[in-house]
Order: structure tokens, then C-alpha cells, then sequence
């Protein structure tokens, strides 16, 4: 029986907030953000307050965190319908009215100018995550369908701004939800085969598809070249392939323990590309070598892990869905940005997590952590 305090003091107050909060999740991210503000603190020593701007992010986004844990998970699905309608219409306003910067129409001016397409980031998996909730128990055919059409009308919205690497990243998150609720395995391999072929396709006939002047139908001017940069980047080494080059660079010259902390060249010589945001990861690699980048990797396999074990053991199929879509987020941003620093991906825009510069991207990642807690944390009051 618990005790009951006629003037209880702070640390009884806040205990009903923090019971329940995961350990294991919680230090997994205090240790990542750790990480974060030490390489942005070298790499960004010369662009003014970066570093501790990034630090009243990852404060927005701690707070932020806190306060979507105290929200159950039932309270959770009450906002997929009208989340998902407002994220939808806000990216078609864009369409029609959009702000566009450097020829991407991805911004709208609604009293202030906003990004609409990173709310779909989690309205995307939570309107995905009711849908299935509904259906639980009567899934068919057609259900799955129409996930894949609650998912393809966003996801088509964004890549036309053209935004691509924030359309992988919600794609990646719908169709983990998609995946989790049951879709056969008759209708994951062709898909993945056709790709694969498509793929080596790609690489073999590499010289004729990229040779100047041709286009390729499906994708805009600037994703074919991204593309055809990855495949050769010495076709272009001082424009196009330029980072991806020094990014390579940089992640070499590290090392097995890397040059120190404030000593990369690369990076202090701002040989490196966009070293605050997306390409943190080349910047980080030098200055702490192969070492440095296991440890890193293994801190955000332990996340993803553990962001696995708390879907695994949620509740309801909602929770499930929900907590393992927000989990492949993480591994979405971290395996995207590592694979187009060290030249396996295209160069899409994607950021690494706790490490990058960027608010939006920080507030996204707040409220991914702030689901997963809150679902942790309804697991525990039940069992207790």
C-alpha cells in the first residue's frame, strides 16, 4: 500500500509523470545527444551559435517528449483522422499555393510559414496504426489496399514538391505499419525482386543511362543526377560529386581511432559539405575514426532495439503498429544518412539523429520518443 503525504514534496509530485518512463530508451538518446552536441560543437565552432542552438532543440524536443508520454495511448489514436485530413490538405495548399525555394515547392504561409510535409512524418503511421486497429481480427485484401492508398496520396503530394528524402522517410514509416499488420509475404517478394532487378539493371547499363542529354521519365533532373553522381562521382569530382567525394574523404582519413576531437582537417578546412547538417556523420567519422563510428552505430542499434522490444510487448495492435513504425523511423534517418556520406545511397537530404543540425527534424524525433514512452509507460501501469 503507498504512503500517503500530507505535504508532499516535489520529488512525490513529478513521480506520477516519470513512472513508467523507459531506462534502457532514455539512455540510449541522452547518450546519442551527447554525441550530437560534442561533434556540433567542433564541427560547427564557426558558424555562429549552432552549437547551442542545437542544444535549445534538443530541449524543445525533450520537453516536447515529456509531454506526449503523459498522453495513453488510446488518447494517441483519437488525433490519426484529424492529424492525417490536416497534414493532407496543408501539403495540397502547397500545391496549389506553396512557398518555393531553389525551385522545391515545399513551404506555405499560414499566419507562418511552416513544412508541412514533416507532420506526415507521424500522421502517416498513427492514421496507418487506426486503420488496422479498426480492422483488427477482419483484416482482408481490400483493407490493405486501402492502407496503401491512405499512404500513397501523401507520399505522392511530397515527392512532387519535389522532396525526396522526406517522402522515403514517410513512406518508410507507412509501409513498416503496413508490413507489421500482417501483409503476406506473396505480396512483399515481387516487389523487392522488381527493384532488385531494376537496380542491377541500373548499374550494368550505367554509361548509356546517364550520358548527357538522356532523361529518364520517372524521376526530375535533379534526382537522375543524384543517382547517376552515386554510380561515378569522378564524372563530375568539383560539382556534382563533390560531396560525396569529400565525404568518402573524410570518413578514410579517420582512421581506426580517428584524428581527435577539433582536428579534422576535412572538416576545420570546410572541405566537407553542409558539416553541421547532413553530412555530421563525415565530420564526426574523422575526428573519431572506425572506434568512434561502432560506438555510434551500436548506440542506435540499442535504440532501435529497444524501440522493437517496447512494440513487441504493447498491448493493443495499435500500440504495436504505432511504437514499430516510430522505431523504423530512427533506423530510416540513421541507415539513409550514413549510406549517402559514405557514397552508397544518393545524396537525398536526410539527417542523422541527435547528430545533425535542424530544428524540425529535432521536434519530428521528439514526438517519435514521446510516443515510444508513451507506450512503454501504459505497458508498465498495467502490469504494476
Amino acid at each position: 500500500m503507498s504512503a500517503v503525504f500530507e505535504n508532499p514534496t516535489l520529488r512525490h509530485r513529478l513521480a506520477p509523470l516519470l513512472q513508467g518512463f523507459d531506462g534502457p530508451l532514455a539512455f540510449a538518446v541522452f547518450l546519442l545527444a551527447m554525441a550530437g552536441l560534442l561533434t556540433m560543437y567542433s564541427s560547427g565552432f564557426d558558424h555562429g551559435t549552432r552549437f547551442f542552438d542545437h542544444g535549445r532543440n534538443m530541449l524543445i524536443a525533450g520537453v516536447l517528449m515529456f509531454v506526449i508520454a503523459q498522453i495513453p495511448p488510446q488518447r494517441l489514436m483519437s488525433f490519426a483522422i484529424p492529424l492525417y485530413t490536416l497534414g493532407v490538405a496543408l501539403l495540397i495548399a502547397v500545391a496549389i499555393f506553396g512557398i518555393t525555394k531553389k525551385g522545391a515547392k515545399r513551404w506555405v504561409n499560414v499566419g507562418v510559414v511552416i513544412q508541412p510535409s514533416e507532420m506526415l512524418k507521424i500522421a502517416v503511421p498513427l492514421m496507418l496504426a487506426w486503420w488496422f486497429q479498426k480492422r483488427e481480427g477482419q483484416l482482408r485484401p481490400l483493407d490493405f489496399l486501402v492502407g496503401g492508398a491512405l499512404l500513397a496520396l501523401p507520399v505522392g503530394l511530397i515527392m512532387k514538391q519535389p522532396d525526396l528524402g522526406t517522402s522515403l522517410l514517410v513512406l518508410a514509416a507507412g509501409l513498416s505499419v503496413i508490413f507489421f499488420a500482417g501483409l503476406s509475404w506473396k505480396l512483399i517478394v515481387p516487389p523487392v525482386v522488381l527493384g532488385l532487378v531494376a537496380l542491377v539493371l541500373i548499374v550494368v547499363f550505367e554509361p548509356q543511362l546517364c550520358a548527357e542529354g538522356n532523361r529518364w521519365p520517372i524521376l526530375h533532373d535533379y534526382q537522375q543526377q543524384r543517382i547517376c553522381t552515386l554510380l561515378d562521382p569522378t564524372k563530375d569530382p568539383l560539382g556534382k560529386g563533390f560531396h560525396i567525394i569529400q565525404g568518402m574523404i573524410a570518413i578514410g582519413s579517420g582512421g581506426i581511432f580517428g584524428k581527435g576531437f577539433m582536428q579534422g582537417t576535412q572538416t576545420h578546412l570546410e572541405f566537407i559539405p553542409e558539416r553541421t547538417t547532413d553530412f555530421i556523420f563525415a565530420a564526426f567519422s574523422e575526428e573519431f575514426g572506425l572506434i568512434g563510428n561502432l560506438c555510434l552505430i551500436a548506440g542506435f542499434i540499442f535504440l532501435i532495439l529497444r524501440g522493437l522490444a517496447i512494440a513487441l510487448e504493447a498491448s493493443t495492435l495499435f500500440s504495436r503498429l504505432l511504437a514499430g513504425a516510430v522505431t523504423m523511423i530512427f533506423f530510416t534517418y540513421a541507415f539513409v544518412n550514413m549510406g549517402m556520406v559514405s557514397g552508397i545511397l544518393p545524396v537525398v537530404g536526410v539527417p542523422l539523429p541527435f547528430i545533425s543540425y535542424g530544428g524540425t527534424a529535432m521536434v519530428t524525433l521528439g514526438m517519435a520518443l514521446g510516443i515510444l514512452m508513451s507506450i512503454a509507460k501504459a505497458k508498465r501501469l498495467v502490469q504494476t
